[in-house]
Parts: structure tokens; sequence; C-alpha cells
């Protein structure tokens, strides 16, 4: 089935779905952070299996389910858990839930995601980093095949991606909550494998702060669809041969228990002010 009938029918069902509900704010909830899914008001909760043509999770951390509510007065649609590259999904994938996010009428989007922390000399672990730009160090883009015109240019311009405004906010709002928000550069793997230490000296060369496996297919495809976009970070843990600590999945979850409370005020008030 084209890409463009995934999208439309995705899209049919949950308009059925959600009725007078007009979500303007989407937001995506990486590993651990699906925490945040708890707070929002008069949630509708869709288990991703019953959407046509969408993308399943399978992965720890992630549930699997699309919530729409209120959060600090706005209309949210709410992916929590992600699709990733490693499960085997395509990176055009990938990118149907913010397809079918700006159809339904989102213009904002909110990133969050769980990170291995490369330069130390920026970020530590239990840092929350607002992530400013990327590296694709994936040989892949969402955007390969016949372009969308609907939703975007077949070359769209990536400058921006990460929107400036949007970054100007999650700053101001930092400060006001005394949140100490670091910035930097995101690179993108694959997974499922974390990095190894030859890999993360590497990314350091590269000017990389953090690496993760997912955030730049949907960023890239909001930034096509000329969505606004504003992704926070928590850095699990530090990457391979910069701790002498074995790299595992667990930690992840533990560390972003540390910093929910942060994170989570930091995202209300994005929400509020967007």
């Amino acid at each position: 089935m084209k890409l463009a009938n995934k999208i439309n029918r995705a899209t049919d069902f949950l308009s059925a779905q959600l009725g007078h509900r007009k979500p303007t704010v989407g937001l995506i909830l990486g590993s651990g952070l699906g925490v945040l899914a708890d707070v929002i008001e008069d949630p509708l909760v869709i288990p991703y299996g019953e959407i046509p043509d969408f993308p399943q999770t399978h992965v720890k951390g992630h549930a699997g389910e699309l919530v729409v509510g209120t959060l600090k007065g706005k209309t949210v649609i709410v992916l929590k858990g992600r699709f990733h590259y490693y499960e085997g999904h395509r990176l055009d994938t990938i990118g149907i839930p913010i397809r079918v996010f700006k159809k339904l009428g989102v213009h904002q989007l909110v990133i969050t995601t769980a990170t291995g922390g490369v330069n130390p000399d920026n970020v530590k672990m239990g840092d929350l980093m607002l992530i400013t730009d990327h590296i694709n160090w994936v040989s892949g883009n969402p955007l390969i095949g016949p372009n969308l015109e609907e939703f975007g240019p077949r070359f769209p311009d990536t400058s921006n991606a990460y929107t400036p405004r949007l970054q100007t906010l999650a700053r101001k709002i930092a400060k006001n909550l005394d949140i100490n928000l670091k910035e930097g550069t995101y690179l993108f793997t694959t997974g499922p494998s974390y990095e190894t230490p030859a890999e993360v000296r590497m990314m350091q060369i590269l000017g990389a702060d953090v690496a993760g496996m997912s955030t730049v297919p949907e960023t890239l495809t909001a930034a096509h669809a000329e969505m606004e976009v504003v992704a926070i970070t928590f850095v699990a843990n530090m990457g391979a041969g910069l701790s002498k600590e074995k790299l595992t999945h667990d930690d992840v979850m533990a560390t972003m228990a540390l910093v929910k409370d942060d994170f989570i005020a930091l995202v209300e008030q994005i929400v509020q002010e967007i």
C-alpha cells in the first residue's frame, strides 16, 4: 500500500475517534518518559494496534498507546512510546504518525528522548538537554521516495529543523524553573547495540554531545511538513569508554526516575506557553 494511503487511513480512523477533540500540539514520549501521559486530563487512550496502518512498538518502556486529552489547557495528542529503525521499521514508516498529526491539525511537536552522553565537557548522566541540531549518522532519510506534495517540498530546508522560537521559550522556562538545561547536538544511530568506545571518540570529533536511536526521523518529517519542533533529551548514561559501568536499558529507566519531576514541569510549561 502506498505511504499516502496509510497516512489517510490512520487519519480517518483517528478523526472519527477524536470527535470534538482538536489537538494542536503533539508530543512524543521516549524511553521511560511515558510518565508525562499520566498527568493528561480527560484522556482518550487508543492502543496503536487498533489504528489502521500505524506502526507498532515492542520496546520496554514504550507503552504503545496514543493518548489525546488536555495538558495545561491545550488539547494534545501523545505518542506514549515511539518507533525505532532497529525494530525493523522503515524510516518513512516512523514518520507516519507525524504526518497523521499534521493532518489532524497539529502545528507544534514536542519530542522527548533518552540519550547517551558522548561529550563529558558538556553533559553528564541525569542532565536534561535541549537539542539544537542533529547529525544523521544513519544511511537513510524518512523523505526518500515519492515526495508527498501536500506536506512539503521535495528538498526541504533543515536550517531551523529545531525551531529557534521554541528553543528560546524552552530556555526561558528552564531558567524560571531553576532547571540547568544543557544544549547540544544529537547524533542519530541505528542501534540496537550501544556505541563502542571508538565510535564515541569519533562522535566527539564530529561535534556530537549525545547519541540516540530515534528523534531524527520524526524531526525531518516534521520539518518537511513545516511543523515547529522542540526536542528535549535526558542523558540516561555516558557513552562506552566514558564510564566503567556496563550499559543497559534498565539504567535508562532508573535514571529517568531521578529527573522525572523536572522533566514533567519543563514539558508542561512548554506546552502551556508554546
